[in-house]
């Protein structure tokens, strides 16, 4: 299959998925969306498990900031041909660690105007990841002139959102877009591109895992009633984080493929 034909196939999937989310009809947000089966304050926390889940972000986020400034992360070949392509990555964990960080506080006192700093420094990572894929299995040059307009797309779905809350008309659809598209886009990547790196078997894991998060969220109240250990939403939050720390792990042992 030529390249310009498997470019096409991704444009196709990019087509359609944007003409569909724009053909629908606008979608509010849930009113029942803040309310969380497990609302337990523990040592004057209020909903204390889904605010203390977040903590593996941060975690995450630094770990992955720490290994691109190490030497190994520098060293030409090993995770990255060029060094200069780490400053993505570190845009990427550096927004992670803000979403645990705007996750907790929104889980704090869940509203539509917490709810916005829990969205954005996800949906910002959603798109520098999107954009990476699209420099590391396409091609750099179109992957560094994206990356910005998607880190952009991401942030603007976000404050769209909310201010269409804000004047009663409440719109999900381009976040929606932002939040699912890459779900669809980047295992498309990796099917029909060759890889410059190894271990893309940590991309498929990142992938499940955040697929596993997204079925718990939906689950929330049935699993917490198994025993009341632990809800849905929390233990999404957990899953959710494995993501980032694959990749993490991915960059830390990749070596360039010749």
């Amino acid at each position: 299959m030529s390249f310009r034909l498997r470019v096409g196939i991704l444009l196709v999937l990019t087509t359609l998925a944007t003409g569909v989310m724009l053909a629908i009809p606008p979608l509010e947000q849930d009113k029942e969306y803040h309310q969380f089966a497990d609302d337990r304050t523990f040592i004057g926390v209020p909903n204390a498990a889904n605010v203390l889940s977040n903590i593996p972000f941060v975690i995450v986020g630094v770990l992955g900031l720490w290994f691109l400034m190490t030497p190994a992360a520098k060293e030409p070949g090993r995770s990255f041909v060029d060094p200069a392509e780490r400053w993505p990555y570190a845009f990427f964990f550096l927004f992670i660690g803000l979403t645990g960080f705007g996750s907790a506080y929104y889980h704090a006192r869940p509203d539509n105007d917490r709810l916005l700093w829990d969205r954005l420094p996800l949906a910002i990572a959603f798109m520098a990841f999107l954009a990476i894929m699209i420099s590391e299995r396409i091609s750099r040059r179109a992957g560094t002139i994206l990356f910005w307009p998607l880190v952009f797309l991401g942030a603007g779905s976000v404050v769209y959102w909310h201010q269409s809350e804000v004047h009663g008309a409440g719109d999900l659809r381009i976040y929606l877009l932002v939040q699912f598209y890459p779900l669809l886009a980047i295992p498309l990547m990796l099917w029909l591109f060759p890889p410059k790196y190894t271990r893309t078997a940590d991309l498929f894991g990142a992938l499940a895992a955040y697929l596993v998060a997204k079925l718990l969220e939906l689950l929330d109240t049935q699993v917490y009633a198994q025993g009341g250990l632990m809800s849905g939403h929390t233990l999404k939050h957990l899953f959710a984080a494995v993501t980032p720390y694959l990749i993490y792990h991915m960059i830390k042992h990749r070596r360039a493929i010749e």
